[in-house]
């Protein structure tokens, strides 16, 4: 039979053929087929004849065509056929599909349809048919039937993928399926069918299948739904991540993680390969993913999370979009650490969003996830951790210091955002090998060519980057060496910070070591101050750092180098014998920087004691050299005054006069190494020979010498009387200078070093109190000599020679030392008040340092440990010293030249709190601990910080209170605000939610409520206090409002016929400080309440973009809001507030001025607002009442008072003007106007931000059909202005007037009632 079919096919008519095929059965046609299939024989040739003798236009033929059509595609998902055959039927059957009749079409399909959905495919070799079908059928134009209805060829196609998409998909058919949509015509709404069904097969689909069917949606994505697949697919990572973290995050021992972590970060990876490179080939892939997170940005950065950064990191290989991803990466970051500060400093705006995201943990997981072959976002995240910290590392400022970075909560977002990119750099290098030698060239090209900027940053991340493994950087060796050749021309402090950085590589590389000696030796004789300077302090951290065999042990010894290079030292014997002879060719280095200029000889003083503290066998070397430069100065003869020849010190080179030798910190050096040998090491060396003993008995010797001959010698030996001259201006006067500030230092070094060996000996501290005197006197004449004024200021002397430990130790002596032996002796020193308020001006000094450089002067300042250690003992002396004996009871003694010693005391806590939440934040419990003067140990364990901050602070209740309540004559206003300033610093380290919170806050509302105080400083303090405390627990709007009530009461309405009612919520406010000082506050204060709320407006526009399609349900809950309600509160008290300013008659100025610039951003807020309810607006929910008031209220109590404000104020500015007369156009003429236009400047703003105010209420009432302005009365045109009392004149006039009278009087008036009434009939007509 099939034979014959064949050759009935052959003739050239096909009439035999199809005469033939009608007598046949379907069913003997179908065996037939089936047979021949099977067999592999000539199936094709045989379906090929079938066709050609069933013609569609035959409605029997069509029929039986489609019985063969279901019969071959049984065949094909039988899977009995062989490749070649099935692949020929395939390709047949696809030919004939166009010929079919529209609804056979709709049958084969429902066919398909069903097979799918009821999951009887067994192999899917048959769905390469479908599109084919889907298509065809599209293209009938004729109506056709499906179900109980007719629809044209295309609505069929769209109900088929609308059915097929609704039912279920096999999982091994979900790649096919999604595959065969790409040769379909499909349209929008289609294609939004097509990516829903396969985004929800997602989560049921095995981890490995993912990226083929990403692969496959992301080229069907080119029909559209681009930002629907982007989201869909990030959306889907990124709840995997969280499951994965909260599996990680629960029961350890619980083995059932579903997904195992290296697969998916490895499927991550490929998903994020595919979208580049789709990407590459669909730009507007890319710029649909950028416009999706720009505007989650805005809202709550739902769709930022490390899957979707690690994608954004991999499309900046693409050139046209990596300036765009960068740019947007980092305001997200600094977009980011700025709300994380603004909910730091705002409870009621934390307690809406408990859990705010934060962009820089995501990316260090990002940098942690890419070890699992994530090459494509490594080059990405090393060049985006760079554009941070060049884009927000510390800036020079004006006088050429850096913005210092303080540590802890302080920080500011640019700096948080700068240490993210070195964190990001830092664990990249960890994690990558490939990358690291790329980091560390591009951080030391930095270091080295961006030398005139603060490169601070650059050297903490080298540093870590070395400690972290100098043995790795061994391979690097040749960039580093290349760095050491630009030493000589890199800043001192540069020089400094990249050898210390790279001092752990000097351990264990020999030639990166004999490079830098090299380099040095050659800098040692540059024509360059900044290179000598280089050199002697890279031979002084080449000298801390190697230890000599012998040396004590030390806990500040050289930085630790990691555990991954301790066998290095394995040889220890060996190296330190080596060690000794390399530090003793670089001390014959450095005594030639002896005979150099006086800088030079100052960084070498400097930086002997530390060489000597780390490398203890030095010490005869150091102090041999020290001993034979002191020698060149110092007189012998035991008679000769005075004993120093401060001539030699002195150069003089035609007019100009130099200091050659610092000589006073010769002998600090030449102290602080002879007391800490003293103290260290000789008492290991009892049985040492002696010739060492007597060595450093000869430096005592000579000490004691200078300092006995420096007490006889009058000013006069060292030719620095009162008669002296010590102008700026001459040589003489120069050198004057140089030689008072010489003796001084060399005062006070001899003071610390008679103090370190008196042993409380009545004698020597007799000797202290003459030095004292001798610097003293000269520190009178000087400042009596420098005038009066800022020259006086500029030579008041900014540090001491005296150490920090000295400085602790003298205090605790003087104030609280007890012991009966040593009362006698002490009874010298504290005999004189300037001695004790001089001990305790150095003090501050000491802390004013830390404040601005982080680190101190002297032995150890640079230790943050000790120097920690210090403050602590001077803070408990200087508490103790306040508390015991108050300002008041002495002053009610002595009546001495210079401050109160208590109010010093009390000056010195201020500032030493201040820097220790500056500098130490998390030692802030160990702090308060040391100042407890209880030492029960085990009760002290339990002891919280709040609860040891409210011990403190009850201290400074109680001195506070006690000076409110003394005589008005007798307040101290400076003690007052040291003492409010006192209490907000330790105010900051409660809880609150502690007992502790809120008695300190009952307190203080209670002080600044029932206490009356004109003083304007403290008055600030008090409530800038109050607001700080109000912050932490809740808003502060309703402060505000009660504030504003009292300074209207006050000052009085600005309609002097109206009388206001005091309110006196707060005596501190009162005529003296109501304005400008409780003015300006308030409104500094309600500036950043307007702030917080613009935020939350602006995260809730975010938060309805992300729901552009919202169901009525969800649109329901937004109107319920809790961000809404909050915010129209947070608006509402504001306008109450506003209310009572506008009415305010405020004095001309500043308050004035502000008051106009907040009203504009009241109302700037409040379009926000409105605008917000515009974007959300749904006829279903309509406008929450609570909005609707806050319309009323801004519409009665502030737009008709802002008007009357303004004329208020420009009623004043005229009157001021003319009040100024004559001479006022002389000279001060053109300033008073120029005055008066500063100050009505922001009025324009205001009236304009009104306008816009009323443009969308008007825009938002039409859309909601509720008439929101019938509270609201319309401005009117102000191209022109109304002078009322013209008007009246006219008017009456025009009541009396004769007809002939009237036009002349009009001539003769003023034209503009003229123009208003011409106005006022165009009004009428239009």
């Amino acid at each position: 039979m099939d034979q014959k079919i064949l050759s009935l096919a052959a003739e050239k008519t096909a009439d035999g053929l199809q005469e033939f095929l009608q007598i046949l059965k379907e069913d003997d046609l179908t065996d037939l087929l089936q047979n021949q299939a099977v067999r592999g024989k000539t199936a094709g040739a045989l379906l090929k004849a079938i066709f050609k003798g069933l013609p569609c236009s035959e409605e029997a033929g069509a029929l039986k065509r489609l019985k063969i059509y279901s019969c071959c595609i049984q065949l094909l998902e039988s899977g009995d056929l062989q490749k070649e055959v099935a692949s020929e039927i395939t390709g047949l059957l696809m030919l004939e599909v166009h010929r079919f009749p529209g609804q056979l079409l709709v049958e084969l399909a429902n066919e398909f349809v069903s097979a799918i959905n009821e999951g009887k495919l067994t192999n899917g070799k048959s769905l390469e048919l479908l599109p084919v079908i889907l298509t065809a059928l599209g293209t009938k134009k004729e109506n056709l039937t499906y179900g109980k209805g007719e629809l044209s060829g295309e609505e069929c196609k769209k109900q088929l993928i609308n059915t097929l998409c609704s039912g279920r998909w096999d999982h091994q058919y979900v790649i096919q399926l999604t595959s065969m949509f790409k040769a379909v015509p499909l349209t929008t709404e289609e294609v939004e069918f097509v990516v829903e069904k396969v985004l929800k097969v997602f989560s049921k689909l095995n981890l490995q299948e993912i990226p083929p069917l990403v692969y496959q949606l992301l080229v069907l994505s080119s029909k559209g739904s681009r930002k629907r697949v982007l989201v869909g697919i990030i959306a889907f990572f990124n709840k995997l991540d969280q499951q994965h973290n909260e599996e990680q995050s629960g029961d350890e021992y619980l083995d059932l993680i579903t997904v195992p972590l290296d697969e998916l970060r490895h499927v991550e990876g490929t998903i994020i390969l595919h979208i580049v490179f789709a990407i590459k080939l669909d730009f507007e892939l890319g710029r649909e993913l950028l416009r999706h997170l720009k505007a989650t940005q805005q809202g709550d950065f739902s769709s930022i999370c490390p899957f979707s950064i690690a994608l954004l990191l991999s499309v900046t290989r693409i050139q046209r979009f990596e300036e765009q991803v960068f740019d947007f990466l980092k305001s997200s970051v600094i977009k980011n650490f700025k709300d994380l500060q603004l909910l730091q400093g705002s409870k009621y705006i934390q307690s809406l969003f408990p859990n705010e995201c934060c962009i820089s943990t995501m990316i260090l997981e990002v940098v942690n996830n890419s070890v699992h072959s994530w090459d494509h976002v490594t080059q990405g995240l090393v060049e985006f951790g760079f554009i941070l910290m060049d884009s927000y590392g510390p800036k020079k400022i004006l006088d050429g210091k850096t913005a210092e970075t303080s540590s802890g909560l302080s920080r500011m977002p640019n700096q948080h955002a700068c240490k993210l990119g070195a964190n990001i750099l830092l664990e990249t290098f960890k994690i990558h090998e490939m990358i690291r030698q790329e980091i560390l060239e591009q951080v030391l090209n930095r270091v080295v060519t961006r030398a005139s900027s603060p490169i601070n940053h650059f050297l903490d991340l080298l540093s870590d980057i070395i400690k972290y493994s100098p043995l790795v950087l061994q391979s690097c060796s040749s960039k580093v060496t290349e760095t050491f050749d630009y030493l000589s021309f890199l800043p001192v402090q540069t020089v400094q910070g990249l050898l210390k950085a790279v001092q752990p590589l000097l351990k264990v590389s020999m030639s990166i070591r004999d490079s830098l000696i090299l380099v040095l030796r050659k800098a040692m004789f540059a024509s360059q101050l900044d290179a000598r300077k280089s050199a002697v302090a890279g031979f002084l951290l080449l000298l801390k750092n190697f230890k000599v065999l012998g040396s004590l042990s030390s806990s500040q010894c050289s930085q630790s180098i990691g555990v991954s290079q301790v066998h290095v030292d394995i040889h220890s014997r060996y190296n330190s014998v080596a060690n000794e002879t390399f530090c003793l060719e670089i001390m014959d280095s450095l005594k030639r920087c002896l005979g150099q200029q006086a800088d030079v000889r100052l960084m070498l003083y400097e930086g002997f004691y530390d060489v000597l503290r780390r490398n203890s066998q030095l010490a005869n070397s150091v102090m041999q050299t020290l001993l034979s430069q002191l020698k060149q100065f110092y007189e012998p003869e035991p008679d000769v005054l005075p004993p120093l020849k401060l001539e030699a010190c002195i150069l003089t080179q035609g007019d100009q006069v130099f200091l050659q030798e610092p000589l006073d910190y010769l002998l600090c050096c030449i102290q602080h190494c002879l007391a800490w040998y003293k103290s260290r090491v000789v008492p290991l060396q009892q049985e040492e020979e002696e010739e060492e003993e007597g060595f450093y008995q000869y430096l005592d010797d000579m000490l004691e010498s200078i300092t006995n001959r420096m007490i006889k010698s009058e000013l006069e030996d060292f030719e620095l009387d009162k008669s002296a001259d010590f102008s700026q201006s001459t040589g003489i006067g120069i050198k004057n200078n140089i030689c008072a500030s010489l003796v001084m230092g060399i005062c006070e070094v001899l003071i610390e070093y008679n103090f370190f060996i008196s042993n409380f000996s009545k004698t020597k501290f007799e000797t202290i109190l003459s030095l004292f005197m001798c610097y003293k006197k000269l520190s009178d004449i000087l400042n009596e000599k420098s005038g009066k004024g800022k020259t006086k200021m500029a030579n008041r002397p900014t540090d001491s020679f005296l150490s920090m430990k000295f400085v602790s130790d003298l205090l605790t002596a003087l104030f609280r030392d007890s012991t009966q032996s040593h009362e006698e002796s002490l009874s010298v020193l504290r005999s004189s008040n300037e001695f004790m308020r001089y001990a305790v001006n150095v003090a501050l000094m000491k802390v004013q340092q830390l404040k601005e450089t982080g680190h101190v002067s002297g032995p150890d300042g640079q230790n943050p440990e000790k120097v920690f250690q210090n403050l602590c003992d001077i803070t408990r002396v200087l508490l103790w010293r306040y508390t015991s004996i108050p300002t008041s009871v002495e002053e009610s003694g002595k009546r001495e030249k210079g401050k109160n010693i208590s109010l010093l005391c009390l000056e010195g806590i201020q500032k030493i709190l201040s820097a220790v939440q500056q500098f130490y934040q998390p030692k802030c419990h160990q702090f308060l601990k040391a100042l407890d003067a209880t030492d029960k140990e085990e009760e002290e364990e339990e002891v919280s910080v709040s609860e040891r901050a409210a011990f403190q602070i009850r201290q400074f209740q109680r001195s506070l209170l006690n000076l409110l309540s003394s005589q008005e004559e007798d307040f101290k206003s400076k003690e007052a605000l040291l003492l409010a300033t006192v209490l907000t610093s330790l105010s900051k380290l409660l809880k609150p939610i502690s007992a502790e919170f809120v008695q300190m806050l009952s307190w203080t509302s209670k002080i600044c409520t029932e206490n009356s105080c004109e003083d304007a400083s403290f008055c600030k303090g008090m409530l800038s206090l109050l607001f700080n405390l109000h912050v932490s627990c809740k808003s502060p709007v309703g402060l505000l409002r009660d504030l504003s009530q009292d300074i209207h009461g006050l000052l009085g309405d600005i309609d002097e016929d109206v009388e206001v009612e005091k309110t006196n919520n707060f005596a501190l406010v009162n005529l003296k400080t109501a304005a400008p000082t409780v003015c300006l506050l308030v409104l500094s204060k309600a500036e950043k309440v307007l702030e917080e709320v613009d935020w939350l407006i602006t995260k809730l526009k975010g938060q309805a973009n992300q729901k552009i399609i919202p169901e009525a349900s969800s649109q329901a809950a937004l109107t319920n809001h809790p961000m809404e309600k909050t915010t129209i509160i947070q608006l509402g008290t504001l306008l109450t507030f506003f209310h009572e300013l506008v009415q305010t008659a405020l004095p001309s100025g500043s308050c004035v001025d502000t008051l106009l610039k907040d009203l504009g951003k009241m109302y700037t807020t409040l379009t926000a607002l409105v605008k917000y309810y515009l974007q959300v607006y749904q006829p279903s929910t309509g406008i929450p009442k609570n909005m609707e008031k806050l319309v009323k209220l801004s519409g009665s109590h502030l737009t008709p008072l802002c008007y009357s404000f303004i004329s208020y104020v420009q009623n004043k500015h005229s009157r001021s003007l003319k009040c100024t007369g004559e001479k006022e156009k002389t000279a001060a003429g053109p300033t008073a106007i120029a005055r008066a236009l500063r100050e009505t400047k922001p009025i324009p703003n205001l009236i304009f931000a009104i306008e816009q105010y009323e443009k969308f209420l008007i825009h938002l009432s039409k859309r909601s059909k509720v008439n929101l302005m019938k509270h609201i009365k319309l401005s009117t045109s102000r191209d022109f202005k109304i002078k009322g009392n013209i008007l009246d004149v006219v008017l009456r006039q025009e009541e009396d007037e004769n007809e002939e009278g009237t036009a002349s009087e009009h001539e003769g008036q003023n034209k503009e009632p003229a123009k208003k009434k011409r106005k006022k009939e165009m009004k009428c007509l239009s």
